[in-house]
């Protein structure tokens, strides 16, 4: 038997490219590996993402794939019937971001989830994310009826490949700490605690919810019966509002974690992860990968070295800033992330054109042995009692922007427009 791998999301970003290639390495079979473009076909910027995301594989994962198209249940037979052939040869098979919904619409009562299960049953890999990783469940969350068109919470009926090929029983739901929402709850698929509280309450007795964090994966050995958690976030199995989390690293047996969708085994509260109504804003330290973060991060970096006269430390923000743009140019989760790095690398390369300008050292070491040597002349001057060569280099050191000040102590001057 083969490997189920369920990711919660950034499946396609720089966050995940390790366990690809642990996944990839780990593959056992003969045969391409394809991507299913279904999740995303009803995208006008569909082709878009099937590049990215064959360029996301082919150039960080170092895994060539191949298109196994099925965009609409109505395309030509013949493309169709192509599709279900390639997949039948498929040693690896890869489905992601988009709507669950749409994917059911186009899948059920075709051939496709049949040869999705062959790959795993000749021994082949799984790699679902995202909106895909929805559909694996005996339920499924309609996420764009219920977040983005306000319909009333719902169930849809997954393909349940989940409960075929391991037993397990659950409603799958990634983006499980998703905090976009920033004060209001968007964990649990855009769902919040609310939502999804209702929800469980009308799944059946023996059904649970598997949740996956943003940026990890479930890797499912359906051989061993054991399953590893992968990537920067927990796995939690969940059972009317009682849960207990894995944290990466961790080893679950299937038969712990059936137990625990079932409601079996949390009954001791050290087994429970308490469940906030409204969740505590994410500590910036452990925020989830994004591209967000990185250009965050640049900034800070550039700040630092700036204020520091450090010319190569600003240089490299900018530098590294620039390779993470390129990084997670291939991630198909469509968000601001992309335009917000974008406005702050513009913002660093004016800034340093401005450094450029005026010198990263402070002006009053520059200019501070000319004003000292004028200084010491007028002050020779005011001796003599020439008062007139005295006022003349006081003026002209004013006029340069240079504010002469007579104190008990001596003369002081000043820098106009320079604080640091």
């Amino acid at each position: 038997m083969g490997l189920l791998v369920i990711m919660g999301s950034g499946e396609t970003a720089p966050s995940l490219v390790k366990v690809h290639r642990e996944v990839d390495v780990a593959t056992r079979g003969e045969g391409p590996a394809v991507l299913l473009d279904t999740t995303f076909g009803f995208q006008v910027n569909a082709d878009d993402l099937v590049e990215k995301t064959a360029t996301y594989f082919s150039a960080s994962v170092g895994l060539p794939v191949e298109l196994a198209s099925w965009r609409r249940g109505d395309d030509p037979q013949v493309d169709r019937e192509r599709t279900l052939a390639l997949l039948g040869r498929a040693r690896w098979a890869f489905a992601g971001p988009g709507s669950p919904t749409y994917t059911l619409r186009q899948w059920c009562g075709t051939g496709v989830p049949e040869a999705l299960a062959d790959v795993l049953a000749r021994g082949g890999t799984l790699v679902f994310g995202s909106a895909a990783a929805c559909t694996l469940g005996t339920h499924t969350i309609p996420v764009y009826e219920i977040y983005k068109a306000g319909a009333d919470p719902y169930w849809e009926s997954g393909l349940d490949l989940l409960g075929r090929l391991t037993g397990l029983a659950a409603a799958v739901v990634p983006h499980f700490d998703n905090a976009e929402g920033g004060r209001y709850d968007t964990r649990y698929c855009y769902l919040g605690e609310e939502r999804l509280t209702a929800l469980e309450h009308e799944l059946p007795d023996h059904v649970g919810v598997l949740g996956v964090d943003e940026h990890t994966a479930l890797l499912i050995d359906l051989g061993s019966r054991t399953a590893r958690v992968a990537g920067t976030g927990t796995v939690t199995a969940r059972r009317r509002g009682r849960s207990r989390s894995f944290p990466a690293g961790s080893r679950i047996r299937l038969a712990q974690l059936d137990a625990l969708l079932r409601g079996e085994g949390m009954t001791d509260a050290a087994d429970e992860a308490p469940v906030a109504a409204v969740p505590e804003p994410r500590p910036a330290e452990s925020r989830r990968p994004s591209l967000r973060t990185d250009a965050d991060a640049a900034r800070l970096a550039f700040e630092t070295a700036r204020s520091g006269a450090d010319v190569d430390g600003c240089v490299t923000a900018i530098l590294d800033l620039e390779a993470a743009i390129v990084a997670w140019s291939t991630d198909t989760d469509q968000n601001d992330d992309l335009d917000h790095a974008r406005r702050v690398l513009r913002a660093l390369v004016v800034r340093l054109g401005d450094l450029a300008t005026v010198g990263a050292r402070d002006p009053r070491e520059v200019v501070g042995p000319y004003v000292e040597a004028l200084l010491e002349v007028r002050a020779r001057a005011r001796a003599a009692r020439d008062y007139a060569v005295s006022d003349l280099v006081r003026d002209r050191l004013g006029a340069a922007g240079v504010e002469v000040r007579d104190t008990p102590d001596g003369a002081q001057w000043v820098l106009a427009g320079v604080g640091r």
